[in-house]
């Protein structure tokens, strides 16, 4: 029952981005890999500008559900936001970030989800 709600919030998350025209999104399933979420959301924005954007559709989406985000980490510069729902962790990098920390490269081993 926990894994269904975490797909739902981690797809929920993920329309949430991709109707804010978020880019390269990236659904990654890591619950066996760490105990840290079972779903890594991961997109990218063009500006820093509309990764906030990104970030602020998504804690809205989710808020429709009752739920609020744990910790919001990096909305200030917009360069990596990460909001953190506990089941569900997502990453909103500004296009060069994205490459420079590469976290599908670091997180290889997780399987991809399709959406």
């Amino acid at each position: 029952m926990k894994s269904d709600k975490s797909w739902e919030r981690a797809l929920l998350c993920a329309q949430a981005a991709l109707d804010k025209k978020a880019y390269d999104l990236t659904l990654l399933k890591v619950e066996a890999l760490t105990s840290v979420a079972d779903y890594f959301v991961i997109c990218t924005g063009r500006s820093d500008i509309q990764v906030q954007t990104i970030c602020r559709a998504i804690e809205e989406a989710v808020a429709t559900t009752g739920v609020r985000p744990l910790a919001i980490e990096g909305f200030t510069h917009g360069q990596w936001i990460l909001v953190d729902f506990g089941d569900v962790v997502v990453h909103i990098f500004y296009e060069t970030m994205r490459e420079f920390y590469n976290l599908e490269g670091l997180w290889v081993q997780a399987p991809r989800c399709s959406l």
